[in-house]
C-alpha cells in the first residue's frame, strides 16, 4: 500500500480526471479498501477540497466547486500547456497581461526542472504597432460576459470616439440587452440590442464603463441572419457576403477567442467557451484560406462552405505526399 501522502495525491488526481467516481472503483484503482477511501476523502476535505459524496449502493465521490481555489494537480503535458497558454495570454490585449505573468511565475516556480527546461525554450514576445490597440479592463470583460450569460439588461456609460465627437457623450447611460462578446481586428466588442434606439448595435469594450446593478432578465432576440459572426462581419464590412475576399469560410477552433483574435485582422472571432471559438475569415483562394487557418495549432471543425472542406482535403493529401518524399 502506498504511503498516505502519495495515496492522497493519487486520489486527488483521479477525482480531477472525471466527474463522478464510484467508491468501489476508486478503491480498486488505489488498491485499498473502501474504508480507506472514505478516510482519505475526509483528509482531503480537511485540506480544503470540496468533495461531494453520493449515498446509496452505487454511491461515489465528485470533486465539487468551493468558495476558494484549492491546490490542483496537473500531469506533465497539462502543466506545459498551462505555461504556454499563460505566455500567450500576456499578449492577448484582454487586460489580463499582468495577472497572466504573475500566474506564469507561480506555475514555473513549482515545476520540476525537466518541465521548466521545456517551457523556457518557448518565449512569446509581443510586438505592437506604433498605434497600439487600447487595452480592455478584465473586470469590464467579466461584467459584459456575465450579463450575456445571465440575459440581464446592462446599463453602461459609453465614452465617445473623440473627446468632442458625440452629442450624447454626457447623456444618460446606454441600456441594452447584451447578446455576445466578440473580437474583430484585435479589439473586443459587445453586440447588443439597444433599448433606447430600438436597434442592434456594436460597442467597443474599451469604451464601456458598466453600471450596477444590472437590469431585469430578458428573452434573447434573434440576430439578423441568425449568427453573430456573420452579423459582425456585415456591420464592419458594410455589406453581407465576402467583404472583398472571394473565398470566405467558417470554422470552429479548439482555442480560446483571446488566443486567436490577436492574429486575425479582418476576420470575426466569437467565443464559444473557455477552449473553443468560431472564426470567420476570408482570403483570395481556398488553399490560401486553409493555410491561414492551419497556422493555429488546434483542432479544426469546418462549418462552411463545402469548398473550404475540399481545400482542406486537397492540402492534406499534398502535405501527406510531401512527408513521404525521400530526402535528396
Amino acid at each position: 500500500m502506498p504511503k498516505t501522502s502519495a495515496r492522497l495525491l493519487s486520489l486527488l488526481s483521479l477525482l480531477q480526471a472525471r466527474r463522478d467516481w464510484p467508491g468501489a472503483l476508486l478503491a480498486e484503482r488505489l488498491e485499498v479498501s473502501p474504508r480507506t477511501v472514505r478516510r482519505d476523502v475526509d483528509r482531503l476535505r480537511e485540506l480544503g477540497y470540496p468533495i461531494v459524496a453520493a449515498k446509496g449502493p452505487d454511491g461515489g465521490y465528485r470533486l465539487g466547486a468551493g468558495a476558494d481555489l484549492p491546490p490542483l494537480l496537473f500531469d506533465d503535458e497539462q502543466a506545459v500547456a498551462l505555461a504556454v497558454a499563460l505566455q500567450v495570454a500576456t499578449t492577448s490585449g484582454a487586460g489580463i497581461e499582468e495577472a497572466a505573468a504573475r500566474a506564469l511565475t507561480t506555475v514555473r516556480q513549482v515545476m520540476p526542472a525537466r518541465l521548466r527546461r521545456r517551457i523556457d525554450t518557448l518565449r512569446v514576445t509581443a510586438v505592437e504597432r506604433p498605434a497600439a490597440r487600447p487595452q480592455v479592463d478584465r473586470g469590464v470583460l467579466m461584467a459584459l460576459s456575465a450579463a450575456v450569460h445571465a440575459c440581464e439588461v446592462l446599463r453602461f456609460d459609453y465614452a465617445p470616439a473623440f473627446p468632442a465627437g458625440e452629442d450624447d457623450a454626457d447623456g444618460p447611460p446606454r441600456r441594452v440587452q447584451p447578446h455576445h462578446v466578440v473580437t474583430w481586428g484585435g479589439r473586443w466588442y459587445l453586440v447588443a440590442w439597444d433599448l433606447d434606439r430600438d436597434d442592434w448595435r456594436t460597442f467597443r469594450a474599451d469604451r464601456i464603463t458598466p453600471r450596477t446593478p444590472t437590469g431585469p432578465r430578458f428573452t434573447p432576440r434573434e440576430l439578423p441572419g441568425g449568427e453573430v459572426a456573420a452579423f459582425v462581419a456585415e456591420r464592419f464590412q458594410g455589406s453581407r457576403g465576402s467583404g472583398g475576399s472571394p473565398c470566405r469560410g467558417e470554422v470552429i477552433l479548439g482555442l480560446p477567442a483571446s488566443d486567436v483574435s490577436p492574429y486575425v485582422r479582418d476576420g470575426v472571432v466569437e467565443e464559444l467557451g473557455p477552449d473553443r471559438c468560431r472564426l470567420i475569415l476570408g482570403s483570395w483562394s481556398w488553399p490560401g484560406l486553409v493555410a491561414a487557418i492551419g497556422r493555429f495549432d488546434a483542432d479544426i471543425e469546418v462549418v462552411e462552405p463545402p469548398e473550404l472542406k475540399d481545400a482542406f482535403a486537397h492540402l492534406a493529401h499534398r502535405y501527406a505526399a510531401a512527408a513521404e518524399l525521400p530526402h535528396p
